[in-house]
């Protein structure tokens, strides 16, 4: 059980108390952002193990999570008491019964209809239909900070996120792997009184629809440079198409730079074709080294022989 934190004093333990009854056989681990409150003290006032990441993004905290926990299945949740702790067992039943590497929570609004904060839904919503296009799979919550991994999945994701466009990658990372997957359907809760939102709505929005962009780009380089490429000769041809028809019936160019300037975007529009048509093969490349990656580990950690 994986909790990262970030000033959350007012829910931690809540969250702890919840993850102990609805899973008594686990271990609970809260990962301290560099909360500025009394959140490490109420973690541990709770039971849990509570550990330190000083630098501030939630993307870094999980990559150290995950580098540094050993177990057969991880559960990571907020720890704001939003999610439903109840839905742990479904979760991890789901993972096991079924070989999954992910299962991911779809936030199901209970409460006063402020579980959400204001565009929140809309823009996730957004999202999701913008990963559906752009990768072909329209995930259910790409968003939800609630999933369950396989040990396989968190010992060879690469965690490259900073901050809180950490579940696109994780969404993205699992599309593309064509890993088992699934999602569960689970309540979502207002947040308690006292709590705040760590979320910037416009500034990680941002973040994350840059996120998606720059994993486009890194797993279908082909059909981002090629999309460049066509606008860019779009232009070219919308330039210099009144030039040939020119030059066709005065055998004249009275528009040199008109020319040249259509010359150059249909160079600039094969130049960026045939860099697309380069990384294709540099992202197989890569595809085939993290799916070895990921067949390298065990499903189940080994057990220690008696010393």
């Amino acid at each position: 059980m994986l909790i990262p934190c970030r000033n959350e004093a007012a829910t931690v333990a809540r969250v702890v108390a919840d993850f102990r009854a609805a899973l008594p056989a686990c271990e609970i681990y809260v990962y301290d952002n560099g909360s500025m409150d009394d959140t490490a003290s109420a973690a541990s006032a709770a039971g849990a193990i509570v550990r330190n990441e000083r630098r501030p993004g939630k993307g870094g905290v999980i990559r150290r999570m995950l580098g540094e926990i050993d177990a057969d299945a991880y559960v990571i949740v907020d720890g704001d008491a939003t999610y439903d702790a109840r839905s742990a067992p479904r979760m991890i039943a789901e993972l096991v019964a079924n070989d999954l590497d992910m299962v991911t929570a779809v936030r199901d609004e209970r409460g006063k209809g402020a579980a959400y904060r204001r565009g929140h839904r809309l823009g996730n919503r957004a999202f999701n239909a913008l990963l559906g296009v752009l990768f072909g799979s329209r995930p259910g919550d790409m968003l939800s900070g609630y999933r369950v991994l396989s040990r396989r999945f968190a010992k060879s994701f690469p965690a490259n996120s900073r901050g809180f466009e950490i579940e696109t990658e994780l969404t993205v990372h699992a599309l593309e792997q064509r890993l088992p997957v699934a999602e569960m359907t689970t309540p979502y809760f207002e947040r308690p009184a006292g709590s705040s939102s760590k979320l910037s709505t416009w500034a990680d929005g941002a973040r994350i629809l840059w996120m998606t962009a720059m994993l486009f780009r890194d797993e279908k380089p082909l059909a981002f440079f090629g999309a460049i490429a066509l606008v860019i000769a779009g232009a070219g041809l919308l330039l210099g198409g009144s030039v040939v028809i020119e030059y066709m019936e005065t055998r004249l160019v009275p528009r040199l730079p008109t020319a040249i300037l259509a010359t150059g975007l249909m160079l600039l529009a094969f130049l960026s074709l045939g860099c697309g048509l380069i990384l294709n093969n540099v992202a197989r490349g890569r595809r085939e080294v993290k799916r070895l990656s990921y067949l390298a580990i065990t499903a189940h950690r080994r057990p220690v022989p008696p010393t």
